[in-house]
C-alpha cells in the first residue's frame, strides 16, 4: 500500500509525461510475471528465497553491464517483442518476489531510449496499475495485514515530502 501511495504521488506530479503506448506493451507479460511471482512465492523455500533475489539482482546487473559496454549489442534487440515479453515477465515476476521491479523496467525503458519526463511519468503509471494488481496476491501470502497497513499510514507523509523533493 505503501508503493501505492508512492506511485499516486508520482503519477499526480508527472501524469501528463506518461507514455501509454509503453504501458499497454508491458502490462500483458508483466501481469503473467505476477502470477508467476506469487506462485514462486508460495513455492520457493525461505532458506532459498534470498539466493534467488540475488540471481535476478545479478542477471540485471550483467544486462546493464553488457548494455553500457558493448551497446551495439542491444541496437536491435530493445525494440523486439520478444524482448519487451522477456523484461517484463522478469519484472512481474521480481515485483511479486521483492518489490524488485524498478531497475528492471528501468533498464528496459533506458534501453528503448525513453525521454526524462515519459520515463518517471510512464513509470509511475505503470507501477501504480501493477501495485494495485498486486495487492490480492500480497494479501493472501500475508504480505499485507492491519500491522503493515498502519506502518504504512505513519510513513505516508515522508512519501509526500519525498515526491516534492523528487520533483
Amino acid at each position: 500500500p505503501l508503493l501505492i501511495w508512492g506511485d499516486i504521488c508520482a503519477v499526480t506530479a508527472f501524469r501528463k509525461h506518461a507514455q501509454w503506448s509503453l504501458i499497454w506493451r508491458m502490462l500483458p507479460p508483466t501481469v503473467v510475471g505476477v502470477i508467476l511471482g506469487y506462485f514462486l512465492m508460495e513455492q520457493i523455500p525461505a532458506q532459498r528465497f534470498g539466493p534467488v533475489i540475488g540471481a535476478i539482482v545479478l542477471c540485471m546487473a550483467l544486462l546493464q553491464a553488457a548494455r553500457r559496454y558493448r551497446p551495439a549489442l542491444f541496437l536491435s534487440v530493445p525494440h523486439t517483442h520478444g524482448f519487451a515479453w522477456t523484461m517484463g515477465g522478469v519484472s512481474g515476476i521480481a515485483t511479486m518476489l521483492a518489490n524488485a521491479a524498478g531497475p528492471i523496467m528501468a533498464l528496459y525503458f533506458l534501453a528503448i531510449n525513453v525521454p526524462k519526463y515519459a520515463f518517471v511519468g510512464t513509470s509511475a503509471t505503470f507501477f501504480l496499475i501493477i501495485n494495485v494488481f498486486k495487492v490480492p496476491f500480497s494479501a493472501s501470502l500475508g504480505l499485507i495485514d492491519m500491522g503493515s497497513l498502519m506502518f504504512n499510514v505513519v510513513l505516508m507523509p515522508c512519501v509526500v515530502a519525498g515526491t516534492f523533493l523528487g520533483r
